[in-house]
């Protein structure tokens, strides 16, 4: 999609060789206070505002002389630019592997989002962080081999959200720049082959999951109506981005089952209220960068919802984290490492909120991709906080058998 601010009225037909106002085929909608103008059939949007409005809304005054709407312009286009140029010359490990694969495979490793592992690790870290708070006591540090089973379930499974997204979508995604190239959209995967293969995912899904005890088990596959029904939540409500976190956020609860056999409520519902909270806040940010298709598909988002309230709504989400993972703290029995690790996950959330430039797909690419750091800062804080209390229950006991009075 290619979108044109113009300066006038009367430039438009120039560019677009139609009258705008009107054309039948064309819908108004109003961003920022500008009218837009919506062309479905070339996938073109047309800004159209009052200069004054828009400099002041977007750039303030003019400097130099210069017009601020063609720079605004200017400058979007170069910051969309700018980002297709740091991928391909920044290509991650993960999609050097995509791209050194055999052609044959790489639309299905495409579909499953290899290139792409951010995904991934956003829906590992819930896992990591309720398994890490699950360790018993008499143990220094978390089962490995859990950490590593549940790293391959949420390779697996979110390879296969993936999936089924790009089933539900497949129609909407030709329409909108930054999934035209989908292979379903492109036809390098059909249909049918992508539901055999949406078979074997989940195959390895459930693999996976019967590793675990019973209770875990039906927890696990409980979440699958989850999964199958986001895709569709955009279509009918404008909070899509809070179902994704019930969705992602199972592992919250599916890690310390997997250690006890059990939930405990009273850690493992802050928990994920926390995480509920996070990706929320997380994919609203994402969001931002589709908010014009999304306007011109029909598609709904909280980054739609929100609008120029962003900001204050990320913030009650963010304080609602923090606030839930200070209460899973201190029902868990943690140490300073971990509300030091908390310090800074909120250090971190108050900085992407405040710095988070809403209409700039760059800055909110890379606000995005950020929050992985907010798993792992989290993960690192619990073991660490385990190790603490470890070594005060040794010292504690050396004491008491020096000293048994």
């Amino acid at each position: 999609m290619m979108i044109v601010m113009c300066q006038s009225l009367l430039r438009v037909p120039q560019l677009l060789k139609m009258n705008l106002g009107r054309h039948t085929r064309y819908k108004r909608w109003k961003i920022l206070n500008m009218k837009v103008y919506n062309c479905t059939r070339i996938h073109t949007t047309s800004f159209l505002c009052n200069n004054n409005e828009l400099d002041k809304k977007l750039n303030g005054n003019n400097v130099n002389g210069r017009n601020n709407t063609g720079w605004y312009l200017e400058k979007f286009i170069n910051s969309r630019k700018s980002m297709n140029l740091n991928q391909e010359r920044h290509l991650s490990f993960a999609a050097r592997i995509v791209e050194s694969s055999p052609t044959n495979i790489q639309p299905y490793m495409k579909l499953m989002r290899i290139d792409k592992p951010i995904g991934s690790w956003l829906l590992f870290w819930p896992c990591s962080w309720s398994i890490a708070m699950a360790t018993p006591s008499h143990l220094l540090l978390p089962d490995i081999n859990m950490l590593l089973l549940f790293g391959f379930g949420a390779f697996v499974m979110r390879g296969a959200g993936c999936t089924i997204n790009d089933m539900w979508d497949r129609d909407i995604d030709k329409k909108v720049a930054r999934t035209k190239d989908r292979p379903l959209v492109t036809g390098e995967v059909s249909p049918l082959k992508s539901l055999i293969f949406l078979g074997g995912q989940l195959s390895l899904g459930l693999m996976v999951l019967l590793q675990l005890n019973w209770y875990s088990v039906c927890l696990g596959a409980s979440s699958l109506g989850l999964v199958m029904i986001y895709p569709l939540m955009k279509r009918v409500t404008y909070w899509p981005q809070l179902i994704l976190g019930m969705t992602f956020n199972w592992g919250a609860l599916l890690g310390w089952s997997a250690i006890h056999g059990s939930c405990d409520w009273s850690i493992c519902l802050p928990l994920y209220t926390a995480g509920i909270c996070w990706t929320v806040l997380y994919d609203t940010i994402y969001a931002h960068q589709d908010k014009v298709d999304d306007l011109r598909l029909g598609i709904k988002s909280t980054a739609l919802k929100f609008g120029d309230k962003t900001n204050l709504y990320l913030s009650g989400f963010g304080a609602t984290m923090i606030t839930s993972l200070i209460t899973c703290g201190i029902m868990s029995g943690q140490s300073w490492p971990y509300y030091t690790a908390v310090t800074v996950v909120a250090g971190h959330i108050v900085n992407q909120i405040n710095t988070l430039k809403i209409n700039d797909p760059k800055d909110c690419a890379t606000k995005f991709v950020s929050n992985s750091n907010v798993g792992l800062i989290l993960f690192v804080g619990i073991v660490l906080g385990n190790l603490v209390n470890y070594s005060r229950r040794k010292r504690n006991e050396r004491l008491t058998e020096i000293n048994p009075l």
